[in-house]
């Protein structure tokens, strides 16, 4: 399994994708994850979004892997005093909650602080902890929608419509949460001084889109568009049907791979004079709609398969572009492991995304299964230092 965050001990309160997600990225690169959960109720994820088998959905197989789950009753002192104590163990706390849920549950930041001074508390919700819409609930697409990732039109039936984009902004939002937080232990080694992260989905979408919001709001700026793609799309940039119904992304507006890609396929009469001296070129050659159409004329010669192995004895910027449902069969995806098959103790076979960033002789592995409500509640709970009685006291007291 991936160790590099080995020896590190989060603490998480969340349900549903910003917090489980923030969480689940640390718990995959090492950290030890303590899931605190709602006896009782829990992060209803496991009954939501489809079954493999009771309380087990895929999404919280997923998002939930690498974690122990403990019940605790948090709004009972006894509760919140078992919490303090897990906190002072801790170096992450995980806040998946909207707005300023937990402070007003007693274990916020600053009641934190009291107890742990150097604790990294990263909350990662929809639109932020701060800011007019930090208490408005959200979902996924929510985020998506404010982060200005979605495309909207209106459709013939008089019903808006979207058109594109990324409306989905919980993993996002999740990366650059963990992201944060990791660099905050390092700030947390140098300077002895913990910190407060405010994660959001919304911000996250709108960093996702920071070519085209920059773009967008500096364009009255531009004193020299050369090098931009004119009129709409290019043909150079633009995804072609092979001749068994697949598709590849052909990306060959540099000059290099534009030549190497007409000579490759015997058509030197689609380069023009200057296609061999600008180093970018989105349109020349026959230009337009024409081009694309003379494209795809080709592209239908080959498989997609014998496009990818041209590309690669060519040097032509040419790839795949496949569906969720020929994932699994790709070669390249495959070799790489990222894409991960498991068998879950309740479950049984899951196949789902490993980790997207390798470490060289730190193979991904999922120590534990996204686990059961309240599972390890007894073995953290024993951590801590309670003896049987203790614990069981608890239980009958519903505390845990």
């Amino acid at each position: 399994m991936i160790k590099l965050l080995e020896g590190v001990r989060v603490v998480e309160c969340a349900v549903l994708f910003n917090g489980d997600q923030t969480s689940r990225l640390l718990g995959d690169l090492g950290a030890t994850v303590i899931k605190v959960e709602a006896p009782g109720v829990g992060d209803y994820l496991r009954d939501f979004l489809g079954q493999i088998t009771p309380h087990h959905s895929p999404a919280h197989m997923y998002v939930n892997r690498n974690k122990r789950s403990m019940t605790l009753n948090l709004r009972s002192d006894e509760g919140k005093a078992i919490f303090f104590d897990l906190i002072r163990t801790a170096d992450i706390f995980i806040d998946g909650f909207a707005g300023d849920a937990c402070t007003r549950l007693g274990i916020g930041y600053e009641q934190q602080r009291a107890v742990k001074p150097d604790i990294v508390y990263a909350q990662c919700s929809g639109f932020g902890a701060t800011g007019p819409y930090a208490e408005i609930p959200t979902h996924g697409q929510m985020m998506g929608a404010l982060g200005g990732g979605v495309s909207l039109g209106m459709g013939d039936d008089g019903l808006a419509k979207e058109l594109g984009g990324m409306s989905d902004g919980t993993t996002v939002a999740a990366t650059n949460t963990a992201l944060t937080a990791v660099a905050a232990l390092i700030q947390r080694d140098r300077t002895g001084e913990g910190a407060y992260i405010d994660g959001a989905g919304s911000d996250a979408v709108l960093a996702t889109q920071w070519f085209h919001a920059t773009y967008e709001w500096n364009a009255a700026r531009l004193t020299d568009r050369r090098g931009m793609p004119q009129n709409g799309p290019s043909a150079k940039y633009h995804f072609y049907e092979t001749s068994d119904n697949k598709f590849m992304l052909f990306c060959a507006i540099e000059s290099k791979f534009w030549g190497n890609f007409c000579r490759a396929v015997g058509r030197d009469d689609l380069l023009s004079s200057n296609d061999e001296s600008a180093p970018v070129d989105f349109g020349s050659g026959v230009g337009g709609d024409s081009l694309a159409h003379v494209l795809q004329e080709i592209f239908h010669t080959r498989t997609q398969a014998q496009w990818t192995a041209l590309a690669l004895e060519a040097d032509i910027a040419l790839g795949p572009a496949n569906q969720v449902a020929d994932l699994r069969d790709d070669p390249h995806l495959k070799s790489r492991g990222i894409i991960h098959e498991s068998v879950h103790p309740h479950a049984g076979p899951f196949t789902s995304v490993g980790w997207a960033a390798p470490v060289k002789g730190q193979p991904f592995a999922i120590e534990h299964p996204a686990p059961l409500l309240g599972e390890h509640t007894d073995e953290v709970l024993a951590e801590l230092g309670l003896n049987q009685e203790q614990i069981a006291r608890l239980h009958s007291a519903g505390i845990v």
